[in-house]
């Protein structure tokens, strides 16, 4: 029986097969540095907002506490965003006449709320409470980075499953003295794993890594 294949496309078969195997990893991998890439996660985006507020002024400057305007951190699942009248309690008084803050003054007279646009937006599917993280030592630069050094709020983490299990599994590495949570500056101290530790026990923190925790 005559030979149809010449005997190179033996080795061109293998050569095909290897080759595939290769590409689909290569694939692979290349969706995996893209889905935690900046471009896909959002880290470091700076959305537009109706009025530039900078944290670093109000926070690094002025010495706000975090509370001042979102009052219900420690309280809720949601922080909580300041309404107008907490922004003209000073703004009554200081840059009456600017025009950046036109939008505030809007918002008193008409009692329209300012429309903010949300910088660390979770999935829907994802359950989070900011009083539980925040009455069991998680300082709010754990998640939304060193707020008194921004001008404008950007997007400090992942928001990814693995950047929120990270803390879960090894909840020490970042739990602070309560009395710190709000401090904009704290630096973890030489012993923190000790003292994470410790106020892990004190504290009565769980490592909960069960889906139902967050994926209600």
């Amino acid at each position: 029986m005559p030979q149809i294949f010449h005997r190179s496309f033996n080795t061109i078969s293998r050569v095909t097969i290897f080759g595939a195997v290769f590409i689909v990893a290569g694939l692979s991998y290349a969706a995996v540095v893209v889905a935690r890439s900046s471009l896909l996660t959002g880290v470091g985006d700076t959305p537009s907002q109706p009025v530039p507020f900078s944290h670093e002024h109000h926070v690094k400057g002025l010495g706000l506490d975090c509370r001042f305007c979102h009052n219900t951190a420690d309280k809720s699942a949601f922080a909580g965003m300041p309404s107008t009248h907490v922004c003209m309690n000073c703004h009554q008084q200081i840059q009456v006449g600017s025009a950046m803050l036109a939008p505030v003054r809007d918002s008193y007279k008409t009692g329209q709320s300012i429309q903010w646009q949300r910088v660390h937006n979770l999935a829907d599917f994802v359950y989070f409470n900011h009083s539980v993280h925040v009455n069991k030592g998680v300082g709010c630069t754990s998640c939304h980075g060193p707020v008194g050094d921004m001008p404008l709020m950007y997007q400090h983490g992942t928001l990814l499953m693995e950047w929120c299990l990270d803390c879960h599994r090894e909840p020490h590495r970042q739990v602070r003295p309560r009395d710190q949570v709000y401090e904009w500056a704290y630096e973890p101290p030489a012993d923190q794993e000790d003292l994470g530790r410790k106020l892990v026990a004190e504290y009565g923190i769980k490592s909960l890594t069960h889906c139902s925790t967050c994926h209600r």
